[in-house]
């Protein structure tokens, strides 16, 4: 059937989709000319991810299109409908945070994540240390009373007493007074710092004086996260306009790359991502850059590598696209590769031998239980106590990986309590929910567990006229996975194998999984019935609480000022007294 198809490509540009043998999308790329493309996949000798896929594409369908714009566009519509297991640049990225000044009447800083500067106040970032920048406002919030409050209340709070707010909820407050404490923080987030970190010397070396070698080492601390934080290179541009630089390098079908920004005339690294190429170089560079403005805000202009097609690059993100030739834009971009060189040079062996050592994993699985694909794996826990907060959690495996979206919880309903019955329940509603919603399915159920375990699941996946293989784990007394349990026979594996290792990482997440789930449920039970013994907490404030902390032991370590800046003062005080009075 592939070949047969394969005759009817053309050398137009389009979309193809791979499908596996229950007809699910498993990949979607975009190419230039078709034909020379998907072809590819069947004509070459591929290893690695891309081995892994082709030995699972049963069929293809291909859709032309007028431009490679066109197809672009089509291609990035695809992946959102389908989220093919192969297309991983979607899941992975992730963007940096941005220091914001708010544009509301009586600004506040922030840390944000914005998507695009609509409705958004001054931005300054990207900063790709996230904790620095959160210790960054946090001293700059304490050192000027701005405003701190998500909303305004009708009384000064307890960051009025400890001066940290100038009361903007009760006082009419001087704008002056005000713009002229944002115009310093203004200077110390462009690179002036001068001020602030004088500020804090001084608050150090009084605390020290005090012998409160506490609160001097906490100044110390807020000095060490500004350098991290503002830590940058000046770049002399007359323009001043915010650039991206994108720096790639490859080895081997692996691909390193870097983006650089500069914002406010600094240069800052933003971005950095090494993985296993399944397209064509230019078209995962084509399709990185597309995307990566899916969660970053953009430029003015980008410099981008000459393999790169402008052009598409431009008509698509709508931002000025520059292939620099010479001078100082050239430097920069060499910057970028040479970047993405080195990245890729320190880990190559680190990442391929990730990426080996999974594939491997996943074949050996595949020999020993006679499967031909293993995609997609759920794996189940429970977890109770003398029967009182009964749960259990699937965690979800693709392509040998957690897909953290795809993980679910189940709060048990039924009154027996044993695994058994646990069990029961919960492979009843999960697999009730994927033929009810027509759910991909798993090509493998892994339950946390023996013979009644599997004996549990098999019934009820029988009941339901489905036909997926259940793999057991069975533990040693020490908890660890010693052997499997497969169609009523034991499977034992190397300790030191890749499958093992694949297998403890699936049982150890889970397990980990469940556990918290049960934590909370636990704690969240004990919370309610706590928060019903302090006064002045009526339903709504409860649920509000028991919404923000499901864990008893934060809530209890929290102090009256944390309290403060979510109840009311009263509510706040009641809460901090009962802790204090009641361990």
């Amino acid at each position: 059937m592939i070949k047969d198809k394969l005759k009817l490509l053309t050398d137009k540009p389009g979309c193809y989709l791979m499908k596996d043998i229950n007809n699910i999308v498993i990949y979607v790329g975009k190419a230039k000319n078709l034909k020379k493309r998907v072809k590819s996949y069947f004509n070459l000798k591929h290893i690695g991810k891309t081995a892994l896929l082709v030995s699972n594409i049963y069929d293809f369908e291909f859709i032309v299109t007028d431009s490679e714009l066109e197809a672009l566009l089509l291609e990035i519509n695809l992946i959102k409908k389908y989220e093919p297991k192969y297309n991983i640049l979607l899941r992975d990225d992730k963007s940096y945070p941005y220091i914001e000044i708010t544009n509301e009447r009586i600004p506040r800083l922030i840390i944000v994540r914005p998507k695009n500067k609509k409705k958004r106040g001054k931005l300054f970032g990207p900063y790709p240390n996230v904790y620095a920048a959160r210790k960054t406002v946090e001293i700059l919030n304490r050192l000027y009373p701005i405003r701190k409050c998500v909303t305004m209340p009708k009384k000064v709070c307890l960051y009025y007493h400890i001066e940290e707010c100038l009361g903007y909820c009760e006082y009419n407050i001087n704008k002056e007074l005000i713009e002229d404490m944002l115009d310093r923080i203004i200077k110390f987030l462009n690179g002036n710092h001068s001020i602030v970190t004088k500020k804090i010397k001084e608050e150090m070396n009084k605390a020290s004086l005090s012998l409160n070698y506490e609160k001097a080492k906490e100044m110390k601390d807020y000095l060490e996260y500004i350098n991290v934080t503002l830590k940058n290179q000046h770049i002399d541009f007359k323009d001043n306009i915010d650039r991206d630089i994108f720096g790639y390098y490859s080895i081997n079908n692996y691909l390193s790359i870097k983006v650089l920004s500069i914002r406010n005339g600094n240069l800052v690294e933003t971005n950095s991502k090494i993985y296993e190429m399944i397209d064509s170089l230019e078209e995962e560079l084509v399709y990185y850059i597309s995307m990566f403005y899916k969660d970053n805000i953009k430029p003015k202009e980008i410099l981008i590598p000459s393999i790169v097609n402008s052009k598409l690059i431009e008509e698509y993100t709508n931002i000025k696209t520059v292939i620099p030739i010479k001078g100082k834009k050239k430097q920069l971009l060499d910057m970028a590769i040479n970047n993405a060189k080195i990245s890729l040079e320190q880990e190559i062996e680190l990442v391929k031998g990730k990426e080996d050592s999974i594939v491997e994993a996943l074949n050996e699985l595949r020999n020993i239980l006679g499967i031909d694909n293993i995609n997609r794996i759920e794996a189940f826990d429970n977890s109770h106590l003398f029967g009182s907060y009964s749960v259990s959690g699937m965690v979800v495996f693709t392509l040998g990986k957690p897909d953290k979206k795809e993980y679910r919880k189940y709060k048990i309903e039924s009154n027996y309590r044993d695994d058994y019955n646990i069990m029961k329940e919960v492979i009843y509603r999960r697999y009730y929910r994927v033929l009810m919603d027509n759910l991909e399915k798993p090509n493998l159920i892994i339950v946390d567990g023996g013979k009644a375990q599997i004996s549990a699941s098999k019934e009820v996946i029988e009941s339901l006229n489905l036909n997926i293989p259940i793999l057991g784990l069975i533990k040693d007394d020490k908890h660890k996975t010693n052997s499997l349990l497969y169609n009523n026979k034991i499977i034992t594996t190397e300790k030191n194998s890749n499958l093992f290792h694949l297998l403890e990482r699936i049982q150890d997440e889970v397990h980990n999984f469940t556990i918290s789930y049960h934590k909370n449920i636990r704690s969240k039970g004990l919370v309610s019935s706590i928060l019903d013994e302090i006064p002045g907490i009526g339903e709504k404030t409860k649920k509000e609480i028991l919404t923000k902390y499901k864990d008893i032991g934060i809530l209890k370590e929290l102090t009256i000022e944390e309290l403060t800046k979510n109840f009311n003062k009263n509510i706040a005080f009641n809460i901090y007294e009962y802790f204090k009075n009641n361990n």
